[in-house]
């Protein structure tokens, strides 16, 4: 559906993925608020013209009441409701895509809420949320933190965290429809990405 509606787009998230490589580095040593590798990925989409962007949706309900009798015609009540400031991480025209790679898992359900809305308010054709593989990858990164010296106690803690955003908590929010009728491709990384790129 991507490739139909929006072949360059298409082919930019394919360029950014056939590029991108994770190092020991990435793996094994913990990273900010936005990890090198998040901002690695939306550097790359940047480059290509895909820019942050902030939503905002409104809702307006009108009420007119019908007169009985000889009263006069009443003036309609209108009440608007909106929300502001839903950003996501990358957007080319009508498609949206936000790298989860080391968030609060709780960042998925505000993200398919908000790509559900988008939808339906007809400013999103297809949104993508590229993040990472938990149980495979975590096993890689151990391996790798062993080999790098890093005692097993300290590799195990630093790598044991499991509520941040990963392909089986996406998979379970997908699968019950928490993105409506939003088309939402998930684009997960693996240990596969990886190459020995120690610092």
């Amino acid at each position: 559906m991507l490739r139909a509606t929006d072949p360059d787009a298409f082919g930019d998230i394919a360029e950014v993925l056939q590029g991108f490589t994770l190092t020991t580095h990435d793996l094994i040593y913990p990273g900010g608020n936005e990890t090198d590798i998040a901002a690695r990925l939306n550097e790359q989409f940047r480059r290509r013209g895909w820019r942050e962007a902030a939503y905002g949706l409104g809702i307006v309900a009108t009420r007119t009441t019908e007169p009985f009798g000889g009263e006069p015609r009443a003036e309609p009540e209108r009440s608007q409701i909106s929300s502001e400031g839903y950003k996501v991480d990358n957007v080319l025209r009508r498609v949206v895509l936000d790298v989860e790679w080391n968030a609060k898992d709780g960042n998925l359900d505000r993200d398919l809420a908000a790509y559900r809305a988008l939808y339906d308010a007809g400013f999103v054709d297809v949104a993508i949320i590229l993040t990472r593989v938990q149980s495979s990858l975590r096993q890689f990164a151990y391996r790798l933190a062993l080999e790098n010296g890093i005692e097993d106690a300290e590799a195990r803690k630093r790598l044991a965290t499991t509520t941040t955003t990963n392909l089986e908590k996406l998979e379970s929010r997908l699968s019950r429809g928490d993105g409506g009728g939003c088309p939402v491709l998930a684009i997960a990384i693996t240990e596969r990405c990886w190459t020995d790129g120690r610092e």
